[in-house]
């Protein structure tokens, strides 16, 4: 990272720590650990003003946690105010008297005299720590980067687990050869699951009766599904977890789940599952909708329909193996 030439002399140190001039080092470090964060260039990309400043933070706490360059620095932060009061002195006394004013003047050669060695006694400790860099600093930057490593990846953790959504395995009882399934078609699973939420996608053997995976938008529409959904008092439906189990509801989740939010379809043709010729149509329907919409462009769309195809075909080849081990 390119850091701008910076004259230390000219900087109030303590000012950018916001610390006072009898700051302990452990308040320096506090102090710096804070302002970092704050404004580091990683936190701050489109800010450009940050990298001037956490540069000075840098070399604040560089300078003031070194004993010898803080003594230094301290000097040069004296005599410097010391001119400042010398020269507003000077103004009030040149106004009376000339030979006060040769006098006061002889003096402020001599300050300068020294001003100079104190500068470059400062400079030669700055120089030093050039060299050999401050230990004390590099730890921080460390500590620094590690923190806004694990922050970016516990994001990352959040943002992945959100994705994920539930699915659910439904049994019922239902005869071998029984057109009916036991009087649950694709049709009536999809209308008693949608009072819920968005039903993603809804998988019916068409070779093993009595058996459908279910996938719905919502971890909270599932978990409401799994607690209330019972199917036709003649053929009781058994609901398991398949992925996604939620925690229990609380009453705002209920309320979440009950509002209806629209189908979503992406279905598929398999050799042993199949679904009906109109939710096709529909689908085709659902699909320029879709395009129309406002809420949604045209990408987000795209991508939602690659994940349910392809988590689609994954339920698929479970199901395949379910009943192949039955």
């Amino acid at each position: 990272m390119a850091t701008p030439k910076l004259d230390v002399t000219k900087l109030d140190l303590y000012a950018i720590l916001a610390v006072d001039e009898n700051a302990t080092e452990k308040e320096i470090v506090k102090s710096y650990r804070k302002q970092a964060l704050k404004w580091h260039p990683d936190k701050n990309p489109d800010n450009p003003e940050a990298v001037e400043v956490f540069h000075k933070l840098s070399k604040a706490l560089e300078i003031l946690t070194d004993a010898p360059a803080r003594v230094a620095y301290d000097k040069i932060q004296k005599a410097k105010k010391a001119a400042e009061k010398r020269h507003k002195e000077l103004d009030s006394k040149r106004k009376k008297l000339k030979e006060d004013l040769e006098l006061r003047e002889n003096a402020a050669q001599s300050q300068k005299d020294l001003d100079v060695t104190v500068k470059k006694n400062f400079q030669a400790e700055i120089e030093r720590l050039r060299k050999e860099g401050s230990k004390l600093l590099q730890k921080e930057q460390e500590l620094l980067q590690e923190e806004l490593r694990k922050t970016t990846e516990a994001k990352k953790r959040v943002e992945e687990e959100e994705t994920i959504t539930p699915k659910l395995k439904i049994r019922w009882k239902a005869k071998k050869g029984d057109e009916s399934n036991g009087g649950y078609s694709y049709s009536v699973l999809h209308t008693m699951f949608s009072k819920y939420g968005d039903v993603l996608n809804l998988l019916v053997s068409s070779k093993k009766n009595g058996s459908a995976i279910l996938e719905l938008s919502s971890q909270y529409a599932a978990q409401i599904a799994v607690e209330n959904e019972t199917g036709l008092p003649e053929n009781p439906l058994t609901l398991t977890w398949l992925e996604g189990q939620s925690p229990p509801l609380g009453s705002a989740a209920a309320s979440e789940v009950h509002s209806r939010q629209g189908d979503s379809e992406n279905r598929a043709d398999d050799d042993r599952f199949t679904l009906p010729n109109d939710t096709k149509a529909e689908r085709g329907d659902n699909w320029t909708s879709y395009q129309s919409s406002t809420e949604k462009d045209y990408e987000s769309l795209v991508l939602m329909k690659m994940r349910q195809a392809q988590e689609r075909q994954r339920l698929i080849e479970q199901m395949k193996k379910e009943d192949e081990d039955t």
